[in-house]
């Protein structure tokens, strides 16, 4: 039914000064137009959400109270608040929910640490049960890697292993979940090149390979992963922006990575450059092609996003306060702006659909 329906929820994780909050629109996933937007809770930078995959609950980390929150969403798409959780440690930078819908961990990038919490039967989010602490620092890449900085958190799709990129040491830490106990286990971990700085991952739809994005090389690591033993083996390595384009500008840093439902694309966000990268994948040996860079008309973008539909890619800029549409070419996956439908949110960091 979600995937059918024509308008959708979408909501927008913000961060910085002037109207924080999570604000909230509709999107119409068969003309690409995002209504006007609207705050709908007042929140303390609430950068990275997640919603329940079992129930319509939105879960948010505030970074100025250092909380974890969560919403029930209404029919109409309003967030009624269900409660807070302190996560007892610094600012979380991103936030997952297992596949059961009955754990939630967090990144916190300033502690070090990944924090594990349990969900009730309700959606609750309960006390911390958890905190993981990566140790050590790969001190390479200045005050970004002097120690341990997790960037994102996830599950592979059968719910068996959480995966950390780690930016501080360059690597990707794997952990196994303990279901009965609801705790995360020290399982396994891979190198990625000397700064690197991962960041953010994901899984192609058939769960044999990851794609980990290197915020600050900006390439993208192709990884083998086997589901049986919960391990991964890198693949190669691809630049997400050409040496030429990278050696004119000032500063460039990569920040999300997305794989398209049909498995034939993936596209990657470029900070700096304000742009997305397009690639074409070979789902039989997992290689990717970069087909095209396609500016957001806007600056930073932190956050990118698919629609349920696959029609159509959002892009957030985190200093332009804009969020811009783009249509997927069904053939190619090249993008192509839906003119006249930029909206206004204040310094966009993340963007999420529900039903």
């Amino acid at each position: 039914m979600f995937l059918q329906a024509e308008i959708v929820n979408v909501y927008f994780g913000t961060q910085g000064k002037g109207d924080n909050g999570i604000y909230h629109a509709k999107f119409d996933t068969k003309k690409g137009r995002l209504s006007n937007v609207k705050l709908s809770v007042t929140i303390d930078s609430p950068g990275f959400l997640a919603i329940n995959p079992n129930k319509d609950i939105l879960y948010a980390v505030a970074k100025g109270e250092s909380v974890v929150v969560s919403y029930t969403i209404e029919k109409d798409g309003s967030l009624s608040f269900i409660n807070k959780t302190p996560t007892n440690a610094e600012s979380s930078a991103h936030i997952a929910v297992h596949p059961s819908g009955n754990l939630l961990i967090t990144a916190q990038y300033k502690a070090g640490a990944v924090a594990v919490f349990p969900i009730d039967k309700t959606g609750s989010v309960q006390a911390r049960s958890q905190l993981i602490k990566h140790e050590g620092g790969a001190k390479v890449i200045g005050r970004r890697q002097d120690s341990a900085h997790p960037h994102w958190t996830g599950f592979s799709p059968d719910g068996n292993y959480a995966f950390i990129p780690d930016l501080g040491l360059d690597q990707l830490v794997i952990y196994k979940v303990d279901h009965a106990k609801g705790r995360l286990l020290a399982h396994a971990k891979i190198d990625i090149a000397p700064g690197s700085a991962p960041r953010h991952m994901r899984f192609s739809n058939d769960a044999r390979f990851i794609y980990l994005l290197n915020e600050i090389s900006l390439t993208i690591s192709t990884l083998a992963y086997d589901s049986k033993t919960g391990t991964v083996k890198l693949l190669n390595t691809t630049q997400t922006l050409s040496t030429e384009v990278k050696e004119k500008e000032v500063k460039n840093a990569a920040s999300e990575i997305l794989v398209h439902p049909n498995s034939k694309f993936m596209y990657s966000a470029n900070r700096g450059n304000d742009s997305v990268t397009v690639y074409q994948v070979d789902a039989k040996s997992g290689k990717i092609k970069p087909l095209e860079v396609e500016a957001i008309r806007g600056s930073w973008p932190r956050s990118i996003n698919l629609d349920p539909s696959g029609k159509w890619l959002l892009a957030a800029g985190q200093f332009s306060n804009t969020v811009a549409v783009f249509a997927i070419d069904a053939k190619s996956g090249e993008l192509s702006l839906l003119n006249r439908n930029i909206i206004t949110v204040p310094s966009p960091t993340c963007i999420v659909f529900s039903k």
